[in-house]
């Protein structure tokens, strides 16, 4: 009954603004009745906007929390849990369409002879996910799932047996039967950890013409072009390579939003690789390191630009479990200004929101949610005092609805 009461409120709004501006048409100056109007319905529509928070798990147990979808309050940061998936194995990874009405999922992940990616619908109303279809890897242990933004083609990375996966998507969000893969065998052999492929993550071009993967397991991130039109759209062989410093450890990959730049985190040297991009070709740029300090292990794992491409985030987990910030230059080139606390064990994966209010982070090892509100200027992080826990969470992406 209440949810039903709150979700009349924006239209009400409507209906009273609408008498207002009527009533006040007969009592003001025209300019100063149309400034207001565009106020009132400015309101009303920031008031009907919903941001939904949506956490993955290495949850280890299918009768324990999977997935947990989550509101986000935009004025004060604080999250409040909305809707608990449970029957679902190690959701460890997830991606949203463009448009925000389904859900992808890495599901089996570190599940030995498993491995499988879920499409599930979203009820945009109570955040409540229904299964819509899953389908089988064709390598072990998929850690990272993405789309096209058209939502027409959805890739899968495998990091046990390393390679990647691309299925067609549905209208109506199912995904449909395996169109190819690309298997990869070879490590660098530069430290333990690299005996074999560990591909961990897979970037479209901004042009969405090629696409990137960064092998941890191999020190290399390959391209290829990708034609959405043939019917194996990743077109062999690669369209190039380009070799990481020998056991650095390539894992996440961003691109600026200006198209001009690129970033990868390195997992083992805890080092960012900048590039400069053109037409399918990265050219290293600067090395640069996203620690304070020099350490015998280095654990860092997710990165990402914030909307206005003014500033890059990298977690670093193991002994430091921080958010590395850096100002980008005009030439695409990287400072560090500052190391944020997350609050939590293992940052594995963080989210920014649409406009770039708000930085939420997974702590794996702690099983917490944070928030943090970013300043748009300095590029600097806040912690909200707000703590949500969740066993093993892995990974968190949001959403804005209108």
């Amino acid at each position: 009954m209440q949810a039903a009461l709150l979700s009349d409120i924006p239209v009400f709004a409507s209906f009273i603004a609408a008498r207002f501006k009527r009533y006040l048409s007969r009592t003001m100056p025209a300019r100063l009745l149309t400034l207001l109007s565009l106020l009132l319905c400015g309101c009303c529509r920031l008031y009907a906007q919903k941001t939904l928070v949506f956490a993955g798990t290495f949850n280890h147990d299918k009768n324990k929390e999977g997935i947990q979808v989550l509101q986000l309050d935009t004025e004060t940061g604080l999250l409040k849990p909305l809707y608990t998936l449970t029957g679902i194995l190690n959701p460890s990874y997830l991606a949203l369409s463009g448009n925000g009405l389904f859900l992808y999922a890495c599901i089996e992940t570190r599940t030995p002879g498993a491995g499988s990616i879920a499409a599930f619908g979203i009820d945009t109303a109570s955040g409540a996910l229904h299964l819509l279809n899953r389908r089988k890897s064709s390598g072990e242990n998929p850690v990272y799932t993405t789309l096209t933004k058209d939502g027409r083609y959805l890739f899968g990375v495998n990091y046990t047996e390393g390679g990647i996966d691309v299925f067609p998507v549905e209208g109506d969000g199912r995904i449909g039967p395996l169109l190819q893969a690309v298997a990869y065998t070879e490590g660098s052999h530069a430290t333990e950890r690299q005996a074999g492929a560990h591909t961990h993550s897979l970037q479209l071009s901004p042009d969405q013409d090629h696409i990137f993967v960064p092998d941890l397991g191999s020190d290399i991130i390959r391209s290829y072009r990708f034609d959405p039109g043939a019917a194996q759209p990743i077109v062999l062989p690669t369209a190039g390579q380009v070799k990481a410093a020998p056991g650095s450890g390539p894992r996440h990959f961003t691109f600026h939003p200006g198209g001009k730049y690129a970033y990868c985190i390195e997992e083992i040297s805890g080092w960012v690789s900048a590039y400069r991009y053109t037409r399918g070709r990265l050219k290293p740029l600067q090395h640069i390191a996203a620690h304070k300090d020099s350490l015998e292990d280095y654990n860092s794992a997710d990165i990402h630009c914030s909307p206005d491409g003014r500033f890059l985030y990298v977690s670093n987990r193991g002994d430091e479990n921080n958010i590395a910030v850096f100002a980008i230059r005009s030439d695409g080139r990287l400072r560090r200004i500052g190391l944020q606390p997350t609050m939590g064990e293992h940052p594995r994966i963080f989210a920014l929101d649409e406009k770039g209010r708000f930085l939420i982070v997974a702590n794996q090892v702690s099983g917490n949610i944070t928030v943090f509100r970013r300043d748009r200027h300095s590029g600097k992080l806040r912690h909200i005092p707000q703590e949500v826990p969740l066993g093993n969470v892995s990974c968190v992406q949001i959403k804005t609805y209108e």
